[in-house]
């Protein structure tokens, strides 16, 4: 099951700011470095202590503790101080003796109580139960060391429980990266200020469970660079509907895509669309595909389409909103359509090859929400996938500077951008990794809208959904989850005044 992340900040800030935040408090004399340290290091410790609760097997076993010499391994000094203060055996492997005047400081207090410190040693940490985390803080954005990495290696290979301070080693705090190699971490506790990084990409995967303490740094922080949304924002949005309200209250949206072969990408779209609450949808498809499309969904609307004519025409322009791209295919079909909702003043959902389409033809509009996975976003901005992982906040940016509207970009933790506001949404699991899963989507986005969100909202809203719909029908499972095994927990999220 997904974690709940509920608990955790809504606010997400970059490296920079956080030690922004460190620096604005001690110069105004409400704390010291060290004195930060050591609230890490004891949040740390009751980490520790809460786990060791949960598995009583771990209470008689060794503690090993791996610091660097940066205020990350200072954190691991003082939780391993403390561990040795309550009575449990504790180890500690350091990558120098020497280091910021926090480290120093904190390891002299941890010599001082009778700790022993030593050179790190493959074998003991692969024999290790219990492991404490502190190699490397958020200052990682190149290659890691040699001896680091294979300290590293050791880490993931053994079968040991891992709590990593402040993020995984190796993870980049602000993009969520794998520099090189990190550590696979069960829990990963934040400190001071939530790191972007730590909610999308690779980081998704090796932090584990994520946890934040504060350390009492939150007066001190400006604007936060990104926004964290997860199911809690639903009941925000979802009022019951008036008693007296119709069905040409609920929005009315137009679906286009489905050429040969792909009729199932406008049929769940389509679906998905209805079951999130629009009351009309039309679909515009190949002719053939009509009894695909209606045979198990008689309340979907349809029009065969040959070719680009009046009937289109009319239908673009009876829809609130325009959903484009779900099956649309490249070839001249597809293409025709594409340019004819182009010619449409609605709003409008680009999805799949509608997205292809556009990066043959780019052009910049404000009302509509481009939906890319990393493949797709590559061809936007021509370039290659490995680029966009790379960062995907600058890659958001660029895809909005560049085609305007809303953007999301797809991937573990879905990054949203309007041009404006930033925001991460943390939901969703592998088991959306199987195809008609994104054409959900877009239909999801496309009814939000037609039911009078503004298209950011839609968007967030629409991920959200998305997102929670996909971890409910997980819990059969992730490996063979289908998109259409979405549809009854949407109708379920979108009712979430009823919850």
């Amino acid at each position: 099951m997904a974690q709940d992340l509920s608990s955790l900040p809504t606010a997400l800030f970059t490296q920079e700011q956080v030690r922004a935040a460190e620096l604005l408090a001690v110069s105004e004399g409400k704390t010291t470095l060290y004195q930060l340290v050591e609230c890490a290091g004891r949040a740390a410790f009751d980490c520790l202590t809460t786990q060791i609760a949960r598995q009583p097997r771990l209470e008689s076993m060794p503690l090993l503790v791996l610091a660097g010499s940066g205020n990350n391994g200072a954190d691991a000094l003082v939780c391993a101080r403390l561990a040795l203060e309550a009575g449990h055996k504790v180890m500690v492997f350091l990558l120098k003796t020497k280091g910021t005047p926090e480290f120093e400081q904190a390891l002299s207090a941890y010599l001082n109580q009778g700790g022993i410190a030593d050179s790190p040693n493959i074998d003991a940490i692969l024999q290790a139960p219990m492991l404490i985390d502190g190699l490397l803080g958020t200052g990682v954005h190149g290659d890691v060391r040699e001896e680091v990495a294979a300290l590293i290696q050791a880490i993931n290979q053994s079968d040991a429980w891992v709590l990593s301070l402040d993020l995984p080693s190796g993870i980049v705090a602000d993009t969520g990266v794998v520099a090189q190699v990190a550590v696979m971490a069960d829990l990963t506790l934040c400190f001071g200020g939530l790191k972007q990084g730590l909610l999308t990409s690779k980081a998704r995967h090796y932090c584990g469970h994520l946890a934040f303490a504060d350390l009492g740094l939150t007066p001190f922080f400006k604007t936060p660079n990104a926004t964290r949304v997860g199911g809690e924002i639903l009941k925000s949005y979802f009022a019951a509907r008036a008693r007296d309200s119709h069905k040409g209250q609920s929005g009315k949206v137009t679906l286009i895509g489905g050429d040969f072969g792909m009729a199932g990408a406008i049929r769940l779209a389509s679906e998905a669309c209805l079951r999130a609450g629009a009351g009309l949808v039309t679909v515009i498809s190949r002719p053939e595909h009509q009894l695909t499309v209606n045979v198990s969904r008689p309340e979907l609307m349809f029009w065969g389409c040959e070719l680009v004519d009046m009937e289109v025409y009319l239908r673009l322009g009876w829809a609130q909103v325009v959903v484009l791209g779900p099956g649309l295919g490249k070839h001249d079909w597809g293409y025709n359509l594409f340019k004819a909702a182009g010619l449409s003043d609605k709003p409008c959902v680009l999805d799949a090859d509608a997205l292809n389409l556009l990066s043959n033809e780019p052009r910049r509009q404000t009302n509509w929400v481009l939906t890319p996975h990393p493949g797709e976003a590559a061809r936007l901005l021509g370039c290659n996938v490995a680029e966009i992982e790379q960062d995907r906040f600058a890659a958001v940016r660029a895809l909005q500077q560049k085609y305007g509207g809303v953007v999301l970009l797809k991937g573990a933790g879905t990054v949203i951008f309007d041009g404006k506001q930033m925001v991460v949404a943390p939901v969703g699991n592998p088991g959306l990794a199987s195809g008609g899963c994104g054409d959900v989507l877009s239909g999801i986005i496309g009814a939000l809208m037609a039911q009078g969100m503004d298209n950011m909202q839609a968007t967030v809203v629409g991920v959200v959904v998305h997102g929670c719909a996909a971890d409910l029908a997980a819990v059969q499972g992730e490996r063979g989850m289908l998109a259409s095994d979405l549809m009854p927990f949407i109708r379920q999220l979108v009712n979430s005044d009823l919850l």
